[in-house]
């Protein structure tokens, strides 16, 4: 797909599994588990699928998976799986290197987003992107060095203290237009400071969705992960943003979703729901 000056590809960079009932929060599991069948341990599949934006003279690349520094115990417990798909292995695919990506844009620090973003190098911990940019809200940052009991076991500082030292990261404080076409939004709710991706030419517009709306099961506003430090916040921060996406006809982006990569949003009598599935070829 193309939107401006920009080819839009999905890079999977893994799968993994996670608990489906703190993925769908109040939900009841009678409801979530026709999309997203849980196994013998409640853990739905997951995808970490992020976004290559490609144009004459930059290669951006939206959040990096988990990356592949983690233990053996890490592994189990989440049901890493890079056997099929890994960033390097996707990035190869696509005739690309890590020396070849010119800017990094994280939407949050949380190590499902961020992790491929640095790599070990014999005993150090370098960033995976050695000429890279790497972009994240200031917030993010700082609520990552500081976290809270609630969410510190998903912040792991080699995922990102390489970057800082490097000279590699830039904290943003708030929402910005990082090139022609390339809007940074900041949300609420999941995380202090999560900014989401959107792209436009003018006649069409996709949503990089990162955790405000994981999967496509995600998009009625009632559906909010137990993850989220502030649900209330994420409901409205999706009272604000559905309606503009539905009516001007927005390709959503879903980061986790294991069966889809993107959908336009759709209207019921109750609530927005999944509409119609946009084509968009992947690596």
């Amino acid at each position: 797909m193309n939107i401006g000056d920009y080819t839009l590809t999905p890079v999977i960079t893994g799968q993994f599994r996670l608990d489906g009932g703190a993925m769908f929060g109040v939900v009841p599991r009678v409801l979530w588990e026709k999309t997203n069948p849980p196994d013998e341990k409640n853990r739905i599949q997951m995808t970490m699928r992020a976004l290559l934006l490609q144009s004459a003279t930059r290669r951006i690349l939206v959040d990096t998976g988990v990356g592949e520094k983690q233990d053996e115990k890490f592994i189990r417990m989440f049901v890493v799986e890079h056997v099929q798909a890994s960033l390097t292995k996707s990035l190869s695919k696509a005739g690309l290197r890590p020396e070849d990506v010119t800017d990094v844009i994280l939407t949050h620090l949380h190590f499902d987003h961020c992790g491929g973003s640095t790599q070990r190098q014999g005993d150090s911990i370098v960033p995976t992107f050695p000429h890279a940019r790497y972009f994240v809200q200031r917030q993010q940052y700082e609520h990552a060095l500081t976290h809270s009991e609630r969410d510190r076991a998903s912040y792991f500082p080699e995922n990102f203290e390489p970057m800082k030292a490097a000279g590699q990261l830039e904290l943003l404080d708030g929402p910005a237009e990082l090139y022609p076409g390339v809007e940074i939004l900041v949300v609420g709710g999941h995380t202090p400071g999560q900014q989401l991706v959107k792209v436009a030419d003018g006649s069409k517009t996709l949503l990089y969705c990162a955790d405000l709306i994981p999967t496509a099961s995600h998009i009625p506003l009632p559906y909010i992960m137990a993850y989220d430090l502030f649900p209330m916040m994420t409901l409205e921060e999706k009272k604000r943003l559905l309606p503009q996406a539905h009516h001007e006809g927005w390709i959503l982006f879903f980061e986790h979703d294991p069966f889809r990569a993107t959908a336009k949003v759709a209207k019921s009598e109750k609530d927005y729901i999944m509409g119609d599935e946009v084509p968009l070829d992947g690596i």
